[in-house]
């Protein structure tokens, strides 16, 4: 069978019509954000709560500390893994998520790039904190526009491929690429962001109401070097703010804006993705979608 893939922009209901499907088909999640992987970054990310969890089985979550290395290979190897043993439980795997380079990565395959070299991303990391993203980003940009397009602004995607292209002399994109080892059916949510945005201001306050600044300050207080958490939205925008730069609306509002900002590079990736394309948000493609459910059990 095809494995079925819901995937869309932030905010657009993927989280809650995954818990809906679940209500009639034997199915289980299996996560593609980039973020939900690491251990205690829960309401910054919008991480499924303990209940929805405990309510339906979600995997590729919590996988890693945040000051653990994480990259898209290792993704596709448990997202694989976990695919496979659903399948085995005879149960449907569904891959939700936002992340358009690792549903790439799962459909299409990886380049078969070497080994990180830790000293070397270090380096690299080092002038991430001095220079700012937009420089390694335009160094990246100059060598390869189309690699740089598929970090989709990520900063450790951005300094694993300069290190990629600094040993190699070579793009990541022109490696050969790797062989799933499953097909997919993609379906891709992408509303307006005119639907969007009151959404993610409502995702915001949330966030912040229901203790991000404590999230991130029991993070910082077990992690003090945390580059992931510092370059995450959400997060670094909180660092902002207890450092004193800036008072905690205008956190919030940065924190709304950045999420605007990125929400309109998934809806790009995503309406570019081969597979079906709806123009709204979940709840209002829920029967469309449980009619495409019972054809994946056939």
């Amino acid at each position: 069978m095809k494995i079925p893939v819901l995937a869309g922009p932030t905010a657009s209901g993927k989280t809650a019509l995954a818990l809906e499907l679940a209500r009639y088909f034997p199915l289980e999640v299996v996560s593609a954000d980039a973020m939900m992987v690491y251990m205690g970054m829960d309401i910054g990310t919008a991480k499924p709560t303990s209940k929805e969890r405990s309510a339906v089985p979600h995997h590729v979550l919590d996988v890693v500390n945040p000051d653990e290395p994480f990259n898209v290979a290792d993704y596709v190897r448990l997202a694989e893994g976990a695919i496979r043993e659903v399948l085995e439980r005879k149960k449907i795997p569904l891959v939700v998520g936002g992340t358009g380079f690792y549903i790439r990565a799962l459909s299409d395959g990886l380049p078969t790039v070497p080994e990180a070299d830790e000293n070397m991303q270090a380096e690299l990391y080092r002038r991430l904190e001095q220079e700012g993203l937009e420089k390694l980003l335009g160094e990246l940009e100059s060598f390869s526009p189309s690699d740089a397009k598929r970090t989709e602004r990520n900063p450790r995607r951005v300094v694993r491929a300069l290190e990629i292209i600094g040993r190699t002399g070579k793009a990541p994109s022109e490696f050969p690429m790797t062989t799933p080892m499953f097909s997919y059916d993609k379906v891709i949510l992408a509303p307006s962001m005119d639907e969007l945005r009151p959404r993610i201001e409502a995702r915001t306050e949330t966030m912040f109401s229901s203790g991000l600044v404590e999230e991130v300050i029991g993070l910082f207080r077990q992690y003090p070097n945390l580059p992931t958490a510092k370059q995450a939205i959400g997060y670094k925008e909180v660092v902002d703010y207890l450092a004193g730069q800036i008072k905690l609306e205008a956190a919030k509002a940065a924190v709304t804006l950045a999420t605007t900002q990125y929400a309109k590079r998934q809806r790009t990736w995503f309406r570019k993705e081969r597979g079906r394309v709806y123009e709204q948000l979940a709840d209002e493609v829920q029967s469309e979608l449980i009619q495409w459910f019972k054809g994946m059990e056939k």
